[in-house]
């Protein structure tokens, strides 16, 4: 097993791989026809002052946005549910406060460190 990163589009992704036979260093292949995978950038979201953020902790889908804009939410408070490998998973607020604004809507594709909301107070 061989761990390495890959850095795609300006974001880095660790992985690991087995190597089933060592020839020793994989040979150099230029192709034209070769093309890496199309990926959507996240857009930056300018953070008013006095907000919290929520940040999405993983790759999902958004199953369900349980607050909307003006609601009052705790802190550790289930705002929104993940679907991640057939699991859902919940995403809490980090702070009490109001709900100003959600970035997502339930079946949105998220990835890992997205901004979901932001929570006034």
């Amino acid at each position: 097993m061989k761990k390495l990163r890959i850095t795609l589009e300006g974001k880095a992704y660790e992985v690991t791989v087995e190597l089933l036979e060592d020839t020793g260093p994989a040979p150099i292949v230029r192709s034209s026809s070769v093309q890496a995978p199309l990926v959507q950038p996240v857009a930056t979201v300018p953070v008013a002052e006095g907000c919290t953020t929520v940040i999405c902790p993983m790759v999902g889908l958004v199953f369900k946005c349980l607050v909307k804009p003006g609601d009052v939410v705790s802190a550790n408070q289930t705002v929104i549910v993940l679907d991640a490998m057939k699991m859902e998973t919940p995403v809490v607020s980090p702070t009490s406060g109001t709900v100003l604004t959600v970035l997502v809507k339930e079946g949105d594709a998220v990835d890992e460190g997205q901004c979901l909301m932001q929570i006034e107070g």
